[in-house]
């Protein structure tokens, strides 16, 4: 006999989806219910990413209970986050990315950009009546779309939703593995600035770079990119725009301030 696969191992308090449960108590008896997170807002490279995961509930049951192991992806590892993906989207009513470019992040500020990527990842989703996202900032209501049959969707804000509700939660996993990715694809083409390891954010070795290369094409170029040091930063390198920036269709269309200190990697 076979032996079955081992399920990642977790920390912390398991999320549940109570929240998402009072959300649809409110719509009506049968309503999906959308957590939407974001990984890569205070990096100083790459783009920033919406991670969706829409969830079904029937008379106050889940009709599409998420996988055992879901954590935000902050209390993950990299192997568990990875391990993880699969089963989001097998389970999850459905699930998407949006993403918003580091141009686009100059061009519309970083608030923008994020209202740019989760109405991105909500098309990836299709229909739905509610949104749950993390944190104290509503980047979505008033852009909404209305869809045929729909009332406009209630848009609900909770601090550390990405902790205690599944369908944040399953959201963040989705977009941190799929925007380390991304980082480490850049990072074979400018290995210099170890994207592979710090993921755009404000490492030591990647402002280090900026002062010896200069800034790249992917570097977001009218935020501090050398931090406390100072000083103005040599031209930006180009670089090659492929004809399709991120492609994954499982995850829906591909889109047509400072960062943190020195750490590695960061959401």
């Amino acid at each position: 006999m076979a032996p079955s696969a081992r399920a990642p191992r977790t920390s912390g308090v398991a999320p549940t989806l109570d929240v998402e449960r009072e959300l649809a108590r409110a719509v009506g008896p049968d309503a999906i219910v959308v957590g939407l997170d974001e990984v890569g807002r205070g990096a100083l490279a790459g783009p920033v990413v919406v991670g969706a995961c829409a969830v079904r509930i029937l008379d106050g049951a889940v009709a599409t209970p998420l996988p055992d192991g879901v954590r935000d992806s902050k209390a993950l590892t990299p192997r568990r986050r990875e391990a993880l993906v699969d089963p989001i989207r097998a389970t999850a009513h459905a699930s998407a990315l949006g993403w918003a470019r580091a141009a686009e992040i100059d061009e519309h500020g970083i608030v923008g950009a994020l209202t740019l990527a989760a109405l991105r990842a909500l098309e990836g989703v299709g229909a739905y009546d509610a949104i749950l996202l993390d944190g104290s900032a509503d980047v979505l209501t008033g852009h909404l779309p209305l869809h045929e049959g729909r009332e406009a969707p209630r848009v609900a804000l909770r601090a550390g939703a990405d902790r205690d509700c599944a369908s944040v939660a399953a959201a963040s996993v989705l977009a941190k593995v799929a925007r380390d990715a991304h980082m480490r694809e850049l990072a074979l083409d400018a290995p210099e600035y170890a994207w592979d390891r710090n993921k755009g954010y404000g490492a030591a070795v990647h402002r280090e770079a900026i002062v010896r290369i200069g800034a790249h094409a992917e570097h977001r170029r009218t935020w501090n990119l050398l931090g406390s040091a100072g000083g103005s930063v040599p031209a930006a390198r180009s670089a090659p725009a492929p004809d399709v920036l991120w492609g994954d269709d499982a995850f829906g269309p591909a889109p047509s301030a400072d960062g943190p200190g020195p750490q590695e990697e960061s959401r």
